[in-house]
């Protein structure tokens, strides 16, 4: 199955083990050499309507991907902290 990242934003991020709601895809972590998807990549929750930020953005390793819906994706982790970016 191939999906794009503007169909995988439309889907929602779901925890297997509580049902937790994550939120939507908004962007994905490439390998480009070898071209296999790291990671989806989740906004961190509003804090107080968007008026004091956000949270950290919320990195989902693909390894925890377990299952692709019509408007889901089930992880089986709880999405952590997107980690800093190397600088080369």
């Amino acid at each position: 199955m191939e999906s794009s990242l503007a169909e995988l934003r439309l889907k929602e991020v779901i925890g297997l083990g509580d049902g937790s709601r994550f939120g939507y895809v908004e962007d994905m972590e490439v390998d480009l050499e070898s071209g296999q998807v790291r990671a989806l990549v989740v906004p961190g929750r509003r804090r107080l309507f968007g008026l004091l930020g956000r949270e950290a953005d919320r990195y989902i390793p693909w390894s925890a991907v377990r299952r692709f819906g019509e408007d889901i994706i089930l992880v089986e982790q709880e999405p952590q902290p997107r980690p800093p970016r190397r600088r080369r």
